[in-house]
Protein backbone atom coordinates (compact mmCIF):
# COMPACT_ATOMS: atom_id res chain seq x y z
CA UNK A 1 0.00 0.00 0.00
CA UNK A 2 1.30 3.40 -0.98
CA UNK A 3 2.43 5.77 1.00
CA UNK A 4 1.42 3.66 4.15
CA UNK A 5 2.98 0.62 6.53
CA UNK A 6 1.10 -1.75 8.26
CA UNK A 7 1.25 -3.23 11.99
CA UNK A 8 3.61 -6.01 11.00
CA UNK A 9 6.13 -3.34 9.30
CA UNK A 10 5.19 -0.93 12.36
CA UNK A 11 5.84 -3.62 14.96
CA UNK A 12 9.46 -4.68 13.73
CA UNK A 13 10.61 -1.33 13.35
CA UNK A 14 9.41 0.23 16.43
CA UNK A 15 10.52 -2.95 18.21
CA UNK A 16 13.97 -3.01 16.88
CA UNK A 17 14.03 0.94 18.19
CA UNK A 18 12.33 -0.03 21.70
CA UNK A 19 14.93 -3.00 22.77
CA UNK A 20 12.86 -4.82 25.13
CA UNK A 21 15.09 -8.40 24.68
CA UNK A 22 14.67 -9.57 28.00
CA UNK A 23 10.69 -9.64 27.54
CA UNK A 24 10.86 -10.87 23.69
CA UNK A 25 13.36 -13.87 24.51
CA UNK A 26 10.81 -14.84 27.35
CA UNK A 27 8.06 -15.49 25.47
CA UNK A 28 10.05 -16.43 22.50
CA UNK A 29 11.27 -19.57 24.91
CA UNK A 30 7.71 -19.86 25.94
CA UNK A 31 6.85 -20.57 22.22
CA UNK A 32 9.57 -23.15 21.84
CA UNK A 33 9.29 -24.85 25.02
CA UNK A 34 5.59 -25.21 24.45
CA UNK A 35 6.02 -26.55 20.49
CA UNK A 36 9.32 -29.22 22.12
CA UNK A 37 6.41 -30.38 24.50
CA UNK A 38 4.00 -31.16 21.69
CA UNK A 39 5.82 -32.34 19.33
CA UNK A 40 9.53 -33.03 20.40
CA UNK A 41 12.88 -31.76 20.40
CA UNK A 42 13.90 -32.32 16.25
CA UNK A 43 12.84 -29.20 14.16
CA UNK A 44 13.42 -31.26 11.24
CA UNK A 45 10.15 -33.29 12.69
CA UNK A 46 8.03 -30.59 14.20
CA UNK A 47 7.39 -27.85 12.24
CA UNK A 48 5.40 -26.17 14.98
CA UNK A 49 9.29 -25.88 16.84
CA UNK A 50 11.11 -25.07 13.64
CA UNK A 51 8.47 -22.03 13.00
CA UNK A 52 9.29 -21.09 16.79
CA UNK A 53 12.83 -21.10 16.75
CA UNK A 54 13.14 -19.07 13.08
CA UNK A 55 11.20 -16.39 15.00
CA UNK A 56 13.76 -16.58 17.84
CA UNK A 57 16.44 -16.58 15.05
CA UNK A 58 14.89 -13.23 13.62
CA UNK A 59 15.13 -11.42 17.02
CA UNK A 60 18.57 -12.70 17.43
CA UNK A 61 18.07 -14.64 20.67
CA UNK A 62 21.08 -16.63 21.80
CA UNK A 63 21.72 -20.10 20.60
CA UNK A 64 22.49 -21.52 24.47
CA UNK A 65 19.00 -19.76 25.61
CA UNK A 66 17.37 -21.40 22.39
CA UNK A 67 18.55 -25.20 23.06
CA UNK A 68 17.53 -24.62 26.89
CA UNK A 69 13.98 -23.59 26.07
CA UNK A 70 13.98 -27.24 23.87
CA UNK A 71 15.15 -28.85 26.68
CA UNK A 72 12.64 -27.52 28.66
CA UNK A 73 9.85 -28.64 26.33
CA UNK A 74 11.23 -32.49 26.35
CA UNK A 75 11.97 -32.65 29.84
CA UNK A 76 15.33 -32.68 29.71
CA UNK A 77 15.54 -30.12 32.39
CA UNK A 78 12.78 -31.61 34.50
CA UNK A 79 8.67 -30.58 34.93
CA UNK A 80 7.34 -27.39 33.77
CA UNK A 81 3.96 -25.82 34.22
CA UNK A 82 1.52 -26.95 31.17
CA UNK A 83 0.70 -23.87 28.63
CA UNK A 84 -2.66 -23.65 26.59
CA UNK A 85 -2.71 -22.30 23.31
CA UNK A 86 -5.32 -19.89 22.58
CA UNK A 87 -6.32 -17.36 19.68
CA UNK A 88 -8.27 -14.34 20.98
CA UNK A 89 -10.01 -11.92 18.79
CA UNK A 90 -11.68 -8.50 18.92
CA UNK A 91 -11.83 -4.81 17.52
CA UNK A 92 -10.12 -2.13 18.22
CA UNK A 93 -11.28 1.64 17.79
CA UNK A 94 -12.73 2.43 14.30
CA UNK A 95 -13.60 -1.07 13.10
CA UNK A 96 -9.93 -2.37 13.41
CA UNK A 97 -9.90 -6.05 13.53
CA UNK A 98 -7.25 -7.39 15.92
CA UNK A 99 -5.80 -11.24 16.70
CA UNK A 100 -4.11 -12.09 19.57
CA UNK A 101 -1.79 -15.24 19.64
CA UNK A 102 -1.85 -16.86 23.82
CA UNK A 103 0.15 -19.42 25.19
CA UNK A 104 -0.74 -19.11 29.24
CA UNK A 105 -0.72 -21.68 32.19
CA UNK A 106 -4.09 -20.07 33.35
CA UNK A 107 -6.65 -19.08 30.47
CA UNK A 108 -9.24 -17.67 32.88
CA UNK A 109 -6.87 -15.55 34.17
CA UNK A 110 -5.85 -14.19 30.47
CA UNK A 111 -9.43 -14.04 29.19
CA UNK A 112 -10.39 -11.59 32.12
CA UNK A 113 -7.14 -9.63 31.33
CA UNK A 114 -6.93 -9.50 27.64
CA UNK A 115 -10.55 -8.22 27.63
CA UNK A 116 -9.46 -5.42 29.83
CA UNK A 117 -6.77 -4.23 28.02
CA UNK A 118 -9.66 -4.13 24.60
CA UNK A 119 -11.83 -2.31 26.66
CA UNK A 120 -9.62 0.39 28.07
CA UNK A 121 -8.53 0.85 24.78
CA UNK A 122 -11.77 1.90 23.09
CA UNK A 123 -12.18 -1.80 21.89
CA UNK A 124 -13.80 -5.35 22.74
CA UNK A 125 -12.86 -8.92 22.78
CA UNK A 126 -15.31 -10.79 20.78
CA UNK A 127 -15.98 -14.22 20.21
CA UNK A 128 -14.21 -16.83 18.69
CA UNK A 129 -14.08 -16.40 14.98
CA UNK A 130 -15.08 -12.87 14.84
CA UNK A 131 -12.49 -11.79 12.81
CA UNK A 132 -10.23 -14.81 11.66
CA UNK A 133 -12.42 -14.72 8.83
CA UNK A 134 -10.43 -11.14 7.79
CA UNK A 135 -7.14 -13.05 7.77
CA UNK A 136 -5.19 -15.97 5.93
CA UNK A 137 -2.28 -17.78 7.72
CA UNK A 138 0.91 -17.43 5.56
CA UNK A 139 4.61 -17.53 5.76
CA UNK A 140 6.35 -14.39 5.73
CA UNK A 141 9.91 -13.76 5.16
CA UNK A 142 11.59 -10.13 4.67
CA UNK A 143 15.11 -9.71 3.21
CA UNK A 144 16.93 -6.59 2.84
CA UNK A 145 15.99 -4.48 -0.42
CA UNK A 146 20.27 -3.98 -1.19
CA UNK A 147 20.56 -7.94 -1.23
CA UNK A 148 19.25 -8.43 -4.38
CA UNK A 149 17.44 -6.85 -7.50
CA UNK A 150 13.41 -7.29 -7.52
CA UNK A 151 12.95 -8.96 -10.50
CA UNK A 152 16.38 -11.28 -9.77
CA UNK A 153 14.25 -11.65 -6.54
CA UNK A 154 11.11 -12.79 -8.24
CA UNK A 155 12.55 -14.97 -10.41
CA UNK A 156 14.07 -17.10 -7.49
CA UNK A 157 11.36 -17.68 -5.40
CA UNK A 158 8.34 -17.68 -7.83
CA UNK A 159 8.53 -21.08 -8.50
CA UNK A 160 9.86 -22.03 -4.77
CA UNK A 161 6.08 -21.26 -3.92
CA UNK A 162 6.04 -17.01 -3.22
CA UNK A 163 2.82 -15.83 -3.77
CA UNK A 164 3.42 -12.41 -3.32
CA UNK A 165 6.60 -9.90 -3.63
CA UNK A 166 6.68 -6.39 -2.80
CA UNK A 167 8.76 -3.33 -0.69
CA UNK A 168 7.86 -1.85 2.43
CA UNK A 169 10.18 0.30 4.69
CA UNK A 170 13.27 -0.69 2.25
CA UNK A 171 12.82 -5.03 2.57
CA UNK A 172 11.34 -6.87 0.44
CA UNK A 173 8.37 -9.19 2.02
CA UNK A 174 7.75 -12.41 0.43
CA UNK A 175 4.40 -13.91 0.98
CA UNK A 176 3.99 -17.65 0.60
CA UNK A 177 1.54 -20.32 1.87
CA UNK A 178 2.72 -22.42 4.71
CA UNK A 179 3.38 -25.53 2.79
CA UNK A 180 5.72 -23.41 0.54
CA UNK A 181 7.74 -21.89 3.58
CA UNK A 182 10.49 -23.77 4.03
CA UNK A 183 10.96 -24.72 0.10
CA UNK A 184 11.23 -20.65 -0.14
CA UNK A 185 13.65 -20.12 2.34
CA UNK A 186 15.95 -22.67 1.33
CA UNK A 187 16.47 -21.25 -1.89
CA UNK A 188 17.23 -18.03 -0.48
CA UNK A 189 20.08 -19.72 1.76
CA UNK A 190 20.98 -21.49 -1.29
CA UNK A 191 21.79 -18.45 -3.46
CA UNK A 192 23.26 -16.89 0.27
CA UNK A 193 20.58 -14.21 0.16
CA UNK A 194 20.36 -13.02 4.11
CA UNK A 195 17.09 -13.39 5.38
CA UNK A 196 16.32 -10.78 8.03
CA UNK A 197 13.13 -12.14 9.48
CA UNK A 198 10.93 -15.43 8.94
CA UNK A 199 7.36 -16.52 10.58
CA UNK A 200 4.11 -17.71 10.23
CA UNK A 201 2.09 -14.51 10.09
CA UNK A 202 -1.67 -13.82 10.05
CA UNK A 203 -2.15 -12.09 7.07
CA UNK A 204 -4.70 -9.24 6.99
CA UNK A 205 -7.41 -9.54 3.46
CA UNK A 206 -8.14 -5.77 3.56
CA UNK A 207 -6.59 -2.68 5.39
CA UNK A 208 -7.85 -0.31 6.88
CA UNK A 209 -6.27 3.16 6.50
CA UNK A 210 -5.91 5.29 9.91
CA UNK A 211 -4.56 8.75 10.05
CA UNK A 212 -2.56 9.80 12.68
CA UNK A 213 -5.01 10.60 15.35
CA UNK A 214 -6.99 7.60 14.85
CA UNK A 215 -3.49 5.33 14.60
CA UNK A 216 -2.16 6.75 18.10
CA UNK A 217 -5.31 4.69 19.81
CA UNK A 218 -4.84 1.78 17.67
CA UNK A 219 -1.46 1.67 18.36
CA UNK A 220 -2.04 1.91 21.70
CA UNK A 221 -3.91 -1.26 22.08
CA UNK A 222 -1.84 -3.20 20.11
CA UNK A 223 1.37 -2.31 22.64
CA UNK A 224 -0.52 -2.97 25.47
CA UNK A 225 -1.47 -6.49 24.13
CA UNK A 226 2.21 -7.17 23.08
CA UNK A 227 3.19 -6.27 26.46
CA UNK A 228 1.36 -8.78 28.23
CA UNK A 229 3.33 -11.71 29.36
CA UNK A 230 0.51 -14.41 27.94
CA UNK A 231 0.57 -12.56 24.38
CA UNK A 232 2.88 -13.96 21.74
CA UNK A 233 1.79 -12.16 18.55
CA UNK A 234 -0.90 -9.85 17.74
CA UNK A 235 -2.24 -8.79 14.37
CA UNK A 236 -4.31 -6.84 12.97
CA UNK A 237 -6.16 -4.92 9.70
CA UNK A 238 -5.20 -1.44 9.53
CA UNK A 239 -2.20 0.68 7.87
CA UNK A 240 -0.80 4.26 8.81
CA UNK A 241 1.01 7.00 6.59
CA UNK A 242 4.68 6.10 6.79
CA UNK A 243 5.59 8.98 8.22
CA UNK A 244 3.81 8.52 11.48
CA UNK A 245 6.50 6.08 12.82
CA UNK A 246 8.97 8.56 13.18
CA UNK A 247 6.63 10.45 15.61
CA UNK A 248 5.90 7.35 17.55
Amino acid sequence: MSGHSKWSTIKHKKGAADAKRGKIFSKLAKAITSAARQGGGNPDMNLKLQYAIDSAKSENMPKDNIERAVQKGTGALGADAVLYECLYEGYGSNGVAVMAEILTDNKNRTAAEIRKVFEMSGGNLGESGCVAWMFQQKGVITVNSGEIEEDELMALVLDAGCDDLHVEGGKYEIDCEIKDYNNVKKVLQDEGIKIEFAEISWIPSTLIELDEAKGKKVISLMEKLENHDDVQNVYANFSLPEGFLSEL
